[in-house]
């Protein structure tokens, strides 16, 4: 479903005149111009307001190239990897893992002087240590040529770009064209719009806030696989649960 079509339902329900269009005239038109906002301003909100959605899921990797060098005796090397160019943040639930030492995750280190304090000492967690500043992940210590650090985190870009016959163009954070489509369920951007609309125009909203939360309830809890529930099946033995 098109941005344009999202839209045209939103109209409908907030009882504003049917667009054709969002973006063409939209510089004269305060209706598309509120109502663009609201698009994006939803999208995102649900897309990394509400849970880590298995659609926006990335992993990243850093290959390290730390190496001795004759008569050096100490290894040099990257410490700090830029991060993906479509990154926006961490999962809830992330870890730094490398290749080198597989036994448990890094250790994360919040506070940026800790950081600093820690790298004067000289002072590391026996499986590495990491931090996140100024756009890279900082790692510690240098990892070896060969070797890998890798996480998963979130994808900033929600929106699918789409040429006008409907080509798929991309991948962006905010609509740019009445063809563009959520990543996410389209059911999910017009609920959230329909709710925030009228609130920001004073109607009631209450009952539309409702069901904008029964369905994003509805579509978190499927986000993810179903718990496998072990029944019977082939063995030897007396059946543990007998009829």
């Amino acid at each position: 479903m098109s941005l344009l079509s999202v839209a045209k339902d939103v109209c409908a329900a907030v009882g504003v005149a049917y667009p054709t269009s969002v973006f063409s005239g939209i510089s004269d038109s305060r209706t598309m111009q509120e109502m663009l906002a609201v698009a994006n301003e939803i999208a995102q909100r649900v897309a990394y307001d509400t849970r880590d959605w298995t659609r926006l899921r990335a992993v990243a990797n850093h290959v390290g190239d730390g190496a001795v060098v004759p008569p050096a005796t100490v290894m040099t090397g990257t410490t700090a990897f830029t991060l993906p160019a479509n990154y926006k943040r961490m999962l809830l639930t992330s870890n730094v893992w490398r290749t080198n030492y597989s036994h448990s995750p890094m250790k994360f280190i919040s506070d940026t002087d800790e950081w600093l304090n820690r790298r004067a000492r000289n002072s590391e967690d026996g499986g590495g240590e990491w931090t996140l500043l100024g756009g890279q992940i900082h790692t510690y210590p240098i990892l070896p040529a060969g070797h890998t650090i890798y996480y998963a985190y979130v994808d900033k870009n929600c929106i699918e770009l789409r040429a006008p016959n409907g080509a798929y163009n991309g991948p962006g954070d905010t609509f740019l064209s009445d063809t563009d489509t959520y990543a996410l369920d389209e059911r999910l951007l017009k609920l959230g719009m329909i709710w925030e609309w009228k609130s920001r125009h004073g109607s009631p909203y209450a009952e539309d806030m409702g069901t904008y939360t029964d369905a994003i309830m509805n579509s978190m809890g499927r986000d993810q696989p179903a718990p496998i529930i072990y029944g019977r099946g082939s063995h030897t033995g007396a059946d543990p649960w007998p009829s």
